[in-house]
């Protein structure tokens, strides 16, 4: 055993590449020869004859030998190649090969430098080859690592098989077409490893005799080796010397030629961050303007299953598609939206220019390509126009048995990130979904709960489905998943026949995935609001969300805002959860998100056309702006509030000290000291009908009052779970004789009161409450979880809600101001009334 190194000495070496090994040689008994000098290897014998033909090569290229047999006197163990797996990156094509044991070892170095054309700087790796104990080692190797996928298969098989991903790329086996442009993972003719260890000899004979042709025609044939091969064959430094003369001859390459060679490096599993692929990232990029359409997306494709992000070469490729969008062809619309969503980004006028083919071709995709184009769409947060949201909608209703889970689901995400409220699909959708939950995996019920969420679609089918399912599927959730499920029931305000075992066994996986929300603390909050919107409060993980670390990661590390969300959660504990002794966010904090929600209000929700006129109304009705006032009470839930106090006898209560008179719109009215009662609302109403009459039913009071040209809904009153009633009633339409406004507005319950100071005690708080749309569930006058909460936490403080609800209210902005203030008088003091 001998350790052999070899330096040139024409000038000093600047920078060598070293590569540790140690060779076995046995001596083979040959009797009548000598021996002396012979070296054997495992397999064959091999004379000195070859070892003076390697001596007269190094000479050549000027190398001086030095010789140092003790260097094997500490360590008599074999090193191993380093062998380059998927998850590695394999330096074998422009770096230094070393090769490391865990232990203490003695080192044989070989140590190169050239001036030729295969430099050391470029890794030239010359004619070494692996003898039987370097094999023997890399068998082992092989075979650990086929005992660890085993071993990994087996416990995936133990996982729900429903939660493997599905196949994004379902949508290329339905068109011959897409194989123009396409990656086939299916290789047709096996190599042999007899093939492959001649392919390599070969490799080794011609060295730089090698031509682009050769060079590529290797990779192919290369390229199709059994997977259990691929890592003997990555660590061979034969092929690390085929990899570094592809590179020398990378110009000379046609486009098919290195199209054929990145395919071979896709079958070979290369790892993404594998240096030789940048120098191929680079030279495709240098050629996109050479090439035609089909290619590019070939390219990008490979690119794609290898698992590199090449941001460099699709911008050129963005600009080559926007330049040529109209000569797509339909599957090369499809395979481009496709890397588009997976690239997650792309030019917006190109995103266009794509929507307008999207609708040209939409009535001739199969559905599986209508899924792929709106999960393009999504991925690179590129919207689709309410038009062409409504022709998918149409398409997939029609044939909703038809379309695939996969598909299906995509199609949900795109409506959920657009907010097109489609009937015919949702409809469609509640007949179709639930009978489907059962066989589909826990991430796509996920986005079919939170589509439902997102879109206020309430479906007690299709989310009574998905309960019965979530006690067996949550122990397969992710953290991310557990929360949106909780916020897809809650948001909704539904609560699932099976609600304690469903919120349990969220709630558990929140705990065990405790570490996954310092990368993502958004999920955490998501799933803490949607508890407190059921009313559930888990001490351990609010203590845990409030903390000041966790809270100085959600406001200062993460991308998103989550200062309010950390208000939402802190203020329904104070109020909610008295027995909770945890963490709180600090005083600052609160005050600046509160602050910040306010001036938010006062922009956007203060200035709605029917909350303003909501509040002129009442400072109408009560006798000025300190009897009213407008904003938030309760400045986590994001609405906004017109608080009123009344006396127990019904007295209007100045308490808004920034209300001034001048507020209040002049009127010319004067008070005419004739208090409003029941008799004499019903002489108003009877008297002056020129226009319209009003009804009045002998079973009920003036406060519930029936009127023509309306149509009546029926009477609601939701009952908060701390005490209190939210009051919703019925709508009416009500025109009023001009003279009778008078008397209206200076009823017995506004008298002129002097701003004073009035006792809390005998003072009840109104919480009025003008609605819209986003408030309630689609379609239904159900709250939202939110809203819901609201009201609950207002009746635990002693409010009384009074409901303003939209279907009633909007109508009557189109009306004369005197319908409007006799519906307000009736909202309020009959809510009032009723109370009492």
């Amino acid at each position: 055993m001998a350790t052999l190194m070899f330096r040139r000495l024409s000038r000093p070496v600047k920078k060598a590449a070293t590569f540790s090994r140690t060779v076995d040689c046995y001596k083979k008994e040959d009797p009548g020869k000598d021996h002396k000098g012979k070296i054997c290897s495992p397999d064959e014998g091999v004379t000195l004859n070859k070892v003076v033909d390697s001596e007269k090569i190094f000479r050549l290229l000027n190398y001086h030998i030095l010789y140092n047999p003790s260097a094997y006197t500490r360590n008599r163990r074999v090193a191993s190649l380093r062998v380059c797996t998927d998850d590695e990156e394999c330096e074998d094509s422009a770096g230094s090969v070393h090769s490391s044991l865990g232990t203490k070892q003695a080192q044989n170095t070989y140590s190169i430098t050239c001036s030729r054309r295969l430099s050391s700087s470029r890794n030239t790796l010359l004619d070494l080859v692996f003898n039987k104990a370097d094999e023997r080692q890399v068998h082992s190797l092989q075979s650990e690592k086929l005992k660890n996928v085993s071993g990994n298969e087996k416990k995936a098989n133990d996982t729900e098989v429903s939660d493997a991903k599905e196949d994004a790329r379902a949508f290329q086996k339905l068109r011959t077409d897409y194989k123009l442009f396409c990656y086939n993972a299916n290789v047709l003719e096996p190599l042999s490893a007899e093939d492959c260890i001649q392919i390599l000899h070969k490799v080794t004979v011609l060295k730089s005799k090698l031509t682009p042709e050769m060079i590529a025609e290797y990779f192919k044939t290369l390229g199709c080796l059994p997977p259990e091969q691929h890592v003997a064959v990555k660590s061979d430094t034969r092929f690390a010397m085929l990899c570094r003369y592809s590179v020398e001859n990378l110009s000379a390459f046609h486009s098919s030629q290195l199209i054929d060679i990145l395919k071979a490096f896709v079958y070979l599993k290369f790892p993404p961050s594998h240096s030789l692929l940048n120098v191929y990232e680079v030279e495709f990029s240098r050629r996109v303007w050479d090439m035609d359409l089909n290619q590019l997306l070939l390219i990008a494709d490979l690119w794609r299953f290898l698992g590199r992000s090449v941001p460099q070469y699709l911008e050129i490729l963005f600009s080559f598609a926007s330049l040529h969008w109209k000569n797509l062809s339909l599957p090369q619309l499809v395979q481009l939206i496709y890397i588009i969503g997976e690239a997650r980004k792309a030019p917006p006028d190109l995103m266009q220019k794509i929507e307008s083919l999207v609708l040209k071709y939409i009535d001739e995709m199969n559905l599986e390509e209508v899924g792929a184009v709106c999960l393009g769409f999504f991925k690179s947060k590129s919207r689709f126009s309410e038009y062409l949201m409504r022709k998918i909608g149409e398409k997939v209703a029609l044939r909703m048995v038809e379309i695939s889970n996969f598909a299906l689901v995509n199609v949900l995400k795109m409506f959920r990130f657009t907010h097109v409220d489609h009937l015919q699909f949702l409809n469609s959708l509640g007949q179709v979904a639930a009978h489907r939950i059962p066989s589909m995996g826990t991430q796509g019920i996920m986005h079919i709960a939170l589509a439902c969420a997102a879109l206020h679609f309430l479906d007690e089918k299709i989310l009574d489905a998905i309960a019965a399912e979530l006690p067996s599927k949550a122990p397969h959730c992710r953290s991310k998943d557990a929360a949106k499920f909780m916020w897809s029931f809650a948001s909704l305000n539904y609560e699932p026949p099976n609600s304690l075992e469903v919120y349990e066994a969220l709630t558990a996986q929140l705990r065990l995935k405790l570490h996954e929300f310092e990368k993502f603390p958004e999920h955490l909050l998501t799933g803490l609001l949607a508890l407190a919107f059921a009313g559930h409060f888990p001490h351990d993980l609010i203590d845990f969300a409030l903390s000041p670390t966790f809270v100085k990661l959600a406001t200062e590390v993460t991308a998103f805002e989550l200062k309010k969300d950390l208000l939402t959660l802190d203020a329904s504990v104070g109020i909610e959860c008295l027995p909770y002794k945890g963490n709180r966010i600090s005083p600052l904090l609160r005050r600046e998100v509160t602050d910040m929600m306010c001036a938010w209000a006062s922009t956007d929700l203060y200035v709605r056309l029917e909350v303003a006129e909501a509040l002129s109304s009442l400072q109408t009705i009560l006798g000025g702006s300190h009897y009213v006032k407008q904003h938030m009470i309760l400045p986590h839930t994001r609405s906004c509030d017109l608080e009123v106090h009344l006396q127990m006898s019904g007295k209007p209560v100045p308490f808004n000290q920034e209300g001034t008179a001048g507020l209040l719109p002049k009127h010319n009215i004067k008070g005419s000291g004739v208090l409003v009662t029941d008799e004499l609302m019903v002489q108003l109403l009877k008297g002056k009908s020129g226009k319209s009459s009003w009804k009045v039913n002998e079973k009920t009071s003036s406060s519930e009052l029936v009127y023509p040209h309306t149509v009546v809904t029926e009477t609601t009153t939701g009952k908060c779970s701390h005490g209190g009633s939210c009051h919703s009633k019925s709508s009416v339409t009500i025109t009023p004789s001009e003279s009778s406004l008078q008397n209206l507005v200076k009823s017995k319950n506004s008298a002129e009161i002097p701003f004073t100071r009035t006792p809390k005690s005998g003072v009840q708080k109104l919480a009025v409450q003008v609605t819209n749309r986003n408030h309630y569930c689609y379609g239904s006058h159900r709250l939202l979880g939110l809203h819901s909460m609201k009201r609950r936490q207002l009746c635990k403080l002693g409010y009384v809600v009074v409901e303003i609800p939209f279907w009633e209210w909007f109508p009557l902005l189109k009306r004369s101001r005197s319908e409007k203030l006799a519906y307000l008088h009736q909202k309020v003091f009959g809510s009032f009334d009723e109370m009492c």
